[in-house]
């Protein structure tokens, strides 16, 4: 069976084609940085319009590269939420279009099982039960993953994710756009313990995130120390290193606290933040020294892209007798729990 994917939920336009004997056939991704970046954001209008003019485009790209035709194509997976709005509709409309035209069901994914499941890309995959930690710049889940559809929220961030926080506080150090992963390699050349931030919520009981008051911390301490003299870059080094510090800490933390709890052996990484060197070395180290397992996807797969859309789409495929609806959907937000197991 070979799923057609498609992704552009934000400001990645991305097509994928993946076959159940032959793995990934063609994975391509349009990146809108040089769109965003004068903006200092992503400017939802400017998205949506850059996914209608690059995503047929990508789809025909695909199909050429792979050397297939659309009679090849057995379904068409599509990002359904959440997302913005606007670029949520691009993709679903043309994705359902496709389906339509070929006779093939359309599959809406949920953006967030999606990364989720990113890991069953890699060798060797993740089993069920595991636990998943999903940190991007819109989210930031601690889930207990039964299965696929089988999924139970154990904590969440209460205001900002992982990487919004990375991003805010990597455009208040004056980095270019995107910030996230600039802070982190600024972090790289820096002194974790030069400052002392705090690690809010990390003794409090539960399972939930905040990182509003750490990246308010980093401001305060930023603003006190360019008033007496402009910020060197040693300086700044040491401030993004010692924020991805205290925010790895916590994110460390509450995935030790939730695999004790759950009793899980297993632990999945996944979106954007999941990419970073410093997370990956810890949970690498903490969880090895508890015998215990963590995957990631590849970094590649770690951003949005419409490969884990098409490993969804597989296993969200409709069964033989299910009713094929060409109805469009897209949802801005979009509860985890909601979804019904496959």
């Amino acid at each position: 069976m070979i799923i057609l994917g498609v992704e552009t939920s934000c400001d990645e336009t991305s097509v994928a084609l993946l076959d159940d004997d032959r793995g990934l056939l063609a994975h391509l991704v349009h990146s809108q940085i040089a769109i965003h970046a004068p903006f200092g954001g992503v400017v939802p209008e400017l998205a949506s319009r850059d996914h209608i003019r690059k995503l047929l485009p990508l789809v025909r790209q695909a199909l050429e590269q792979s050397s297939l035709r659309s009679s090849d194509i057995d379904g068409v997976a599509y990002t359904a939420g959440p997302g913005l709005i606007g670029a949520l509709l691009v993709g679903a409309t043309v994705a359902t279009g496709l389906a339509a035209a070929w006779r093939r069901p359309a599959i809406p994914v949920h953006h967030m099982e999606a990364h989720l499941l990113a890991p069953l890309l890699e060798t060797p995959r993740p089993g069920f039960p595991f636990l998943a930690l999903l940190v991007s710049g819109g989210h930031t889940l601690l889930v207990a993953v039964g299965g696929v559809g089988d999924y139970r929220v154990l904590g969440q961030t209460l205001d900002d994710a992982a990487g919004e926080a990375f991003d805010k506080t990597a455009k208040m150090l004056g980095l270019p756009y995107p910030g996230g992963p600039q802070l982190a390699r600024l972090a790289g050349t820096g002194r974790p313990d030069r400052f002392r931030f705090p690690r809010p919520m990390l003794n409090r009981a539960g399972l939930d995130f905040s990182f509003s008051g750490l990246k308010t911390a980093v401001v305060l301490e930023a603003r006190q120390l360019a008033a007496a003299r402009p910020l060197e870059e040693s300086v700044r080094a040491d401030l993004a290193s010692s924020f991805q510090e205290a925010v790895v800490d916590i994110l460390v933390a509450r995935c030790l606290r939730a695999l004790e709890q759950t009793s899980l052996t297993r632990l999945v990484v996944a979106g954007g933040v999941g990419a970073n060197q410093r997370l990956r070395q810890r949970l690498r180290d903490e969880l090895t020294a508890r015998g215990r397992e963590v995957y990631y996807p590849r970094h590649e797969f770690c951003t949005d892209n419409a490969a884990m859309v098409a490993v969804a789409g597989r296993r969200r495929f409709p069964s033989r007798d299910a009713t094929r609806s060409y109805a469009i959907t897209a949802r801005a937000r979009w509860d985890l729990e909601e979804l019904a197991p496959a």
